[in-house]
């Protein structure tokens, strides 16, 4: 009989009152949860500039009133030189915002950084999908790293958050395709890359760097697996990027004097950014909104150090690179992610200097991203226990944190922005003709803002639109209208393109008697370079409107500027005006003073031009009366309106006692007013 053998059963383990389980976290949960880290700290540094204001060509960017329709939404996508850039998914993303909270800046600064911190997550990704270590730190660094600053505060590089955030998510996607070569992920990476170019071109570097991953990974490139798959994207980076040099040319600006640099010029300017940006992410001190506009002078050997040191840099990466591909790849990652800044092609902020922080927000995730996977390997031999490397990593994050905390306070408005601007570079043009474009409209500042004109001009006299801005400062100043046309002939001299300077010549010359002809012919040129420009069509309708025989083109006029911006009140009321001098045209005019008058019902002049319009009409003097009580609600001390009412209400028999108030009290505001003195000396002699 065989012998049953029992089963040995393990002792339960009855845990103590003080025991608790282990703890798991899903790794979706991690993931997820370092996002919400990442948004929660880009919120709390950029704080300082969640509420700054419009800041340079904020204006520009945030939807204009023309393009606020779905018909400009339209035209944002199929009509070249509708916004500023051709970036059609961009300012799509404008339209949606500013239909969602019109011109509030809190909104459009948050979108923002909600863009920067899901590039950060991205980053994140990234990293761990390229099984590299200190993938929270590198994503970290990238979102709170100082020199994204620029880009993550300033309302305008939206276009550099949401380009980088479509950029690395291509990559990513991409890179799963490398690995299961899946159709649907290789079309997925596709639509975003070509997202990214529509939001912005510098993205077009994307297939480079995929190639540069993948070599750096396999150590060769397989023409079929690797290359092929990216032609595409090529085909459209190329594309897009040449079709964007040409807006930039065509329809921003960026041709003319300042844009005469040679190929040489061109290396040595490439040479000095790249080093210079790699200083400002080493040692992110000093950082402004513009740093100075670099000489670059063939003759001075010293200038060409700077691309020698590159290429010796490069050269002995290459060398390491037969043991370790890291540093060439990353070499490569950055510069070429950089190279549409370089230099080699024309941007118009190389105007006011070759260098900005914002050039470089994408390329420096091809610096930070290797150097912070560096410092983790690095201190994971010098340092063993996790604590004291979490400990170093937090509080090296810490110190940026604080300094990006420091360089958001920049732009809590625009006028810290440019004066601390120029504390940091007092050659700033731009800083200087900006601070003076705030100071002009503020009560007593005409003459501060005259001083900053000057300086700018000062620091580069080429700026035709700095003369430009004098000049109107000048046109201002009681006795100064010959300097203020001096200004404006001193910038079309610098840039007979400028259309604004033709308008504002226009209306110096039109404030001369005999000069009219002069004036419309600025105007006239004004138009020829800009067609769509509203004010101009206003302006010009002013002046022909002061000669009877050409009314009907001033009536034209005033008509095309409304069909740009239907939203002008000034123009409709010059338009009525127009209309009452025409037979006929009363109630065209009744029409158009209404216009005016749903665009702001506070115009009193308006209600004044309303109510007498009225006046004239068979029936309608109650109205006209309704209209300048109306006016005087909002205006009590306007002699006009009470004169106008005292006028209509004498037309009332049972109401000359209330007529007589009015006019004596537009007598009392103008006792010049000798028809109402008569008037009342008539009532009250019972006449």
């Amino acid at each position: 009989m065989s012998k049953r053998v029992r089963a040995r059963v393990a002792p339960k383990v009855v845990p103590s009152a003080s025991a608790a389980p282990a703890a798991t976290v899903s790794p979706l949960f991690r993931v997820l949860g370092m996002g919400l880290i990442l948004l929660c700290a880009v919120l709390i540094v950029y704080s300082p500039a969640i509420n700054g204001g419009m800041l340079w060509d904020d204006n520009a960017h945030v939807t204009r009133p023309e393009l606020q329709s779905w018909h400009g939404l339209w035209r944002i996508w199929f009509d070249v030189g509708a916004t500023q850039q051709y970036y059609p998914l961009l300012h799509s993303a404008f339209w949606v915002e500013h239909q969602l909270w019109g011109d509030d800046v809190t909104g459009y600064h948050v979108v923002n950084l909600f863009f920067h911190a899901f590039a950060a997550w991205m980053v994140f990704l990234l990293v761990r999908r390229l099984l590299l270590p200190g993938a929270w730190f590198a994503a970290s660094a990238f979102a709170l790293h100082p020199v994204c600053v620029e880009a993550a505060a300033w309302i305008s590089e939206q276009k550099s958050t949401l380009s980088a955030a479509f950029y690395l998510a291509s990559m990513l996607v991409y890179l799963s395709f490398d690995r299961t070569r899946r159709p649907s992920r290789y079309a997925f990476a596709l639509v975003l890359f070509l997202l990214a170019l529509l939001t912005k071109t510098v993205t077009a570097t994307l297939p480079a760097a995929l190639l540069v991953i993948l070599w750096w990974q396999r150590g060769k490139l397989e023409l079929k697996r690797d290359v092929l798959p990216l032609m595409p994207w090529f085909a459209a980076g190329i594309s897009a990027g040449l079709f964007t040099a040409w807006v930039e040319r065509r329809y921003v600006g960026a041709q003319g004097g300042h844009f005469a640099l040679t190929p040489v010029q061109r290396v040595l300017i490439a040479g000095r950014a790249i080093w210079f940006y790699l200083s400002k992410l080493i040692a992110p001190v000093n950082l402004t909104f513009n740093y100075p506009h670099w000489k670059i002078d063939t003759n001075h050997i010293w200038q060409y150090l700077f691309p020698l040191g590159v290429i010796t840099l490069a050269a002995g990466l290459v060398l390491i690179a037969r043991k370790n591909r890291g540093p060439l790849a990353a070499f490569l990652l950055f510069t070429g992610t950089l190279f549409p800044a370089l230099g080699f092609f024309n941007v118009f902020p190389f105007i006011y200097s070759y260098v900005a922080d914002h050039f470089v927000y994408l390329a420096s995730v091809g610096f930070l991203v290797p150097s912070t996977i560096a410092l983790t390997v690095l201190s994971e031999r010098l340092l063993p226990d996790l604590r004291w490397r979490a400990g170093v990593g937090i509080a090296f994050l810490a110190v940026l944190a604080v300094l990006t905390w420091r360089q958001a306070g920049m732009y809590q408005d625009a006028e810290t922005l440019y004066r601390e601007t120029i504390s940091r570079n007092p050659e700033s043009a731009l800083a200087h003709n900006n601070l003076g474009l705030i100071l002009v409209d503020r009560p007593g500042g005409l003459s501060n803002a005259i001083d900053e004109y000057e300086a700018a001009i000062s620091a580069d006299d080429s700026m035709a639109e700095i003369h430009n801005n004098l000049g109107i400062a000048f046109s201002r100043v009681p006795g100064r209208l010959p300097d203020a046309i001096a200004q404006y002939q001193k910038a079309l001299h610098l840039d007979p393109t400028l259309a604004t300077a033709h308008n504002d010549l226009g209306l110096a010359l039109s404030q001369i008697q005999g000069r009219d002809a002069e004036a419309i012919e600025q105007y006239r040129a004004a138009l020829r370079l800009n067609p769509d420009f509203p004010e101009v069509h206003h302006n010009l309708g002013l002046v022909l409107s002061r000669s009877p025989a050409k009314l009907p083109e001033a009536i034209a006029e005033y008509k095309e500027a409304l069909r740009i911006n239907p939203n002008l009140m000034e123009v409709h009321n010059n338009l009525a005006i127009a209309f009452t001098q025409v037979p006929g045209g009363l109630p065209d005019a009744i029409a158009e003073y209404e216009a005016a008058l749903r665009i702001n019902p506070d115009a009193v002049n308006v209600r004044n031009n309303l109510g007498l319009a009225l006046a004239q009409v068979p029936g309608r003097l109650p109205e006209a009366i309704d209209e300048f009580e109306a006016g005087l609600r909002v205006a009590p001390d306007s002699p006009d309106l009470h004169m106008n009412l005292g006028m209509a209400l004498l037309q009332i028999p049972n109401r000359r006692s209330e007529a007589a108030q009015q006019l004596e009290a537009a007598l009392q505001l103008r006792p010049d007013l000798k028809s109402v003195r008569q008037i009342l000396a008539q009532l009250h002699s019972g006449k």
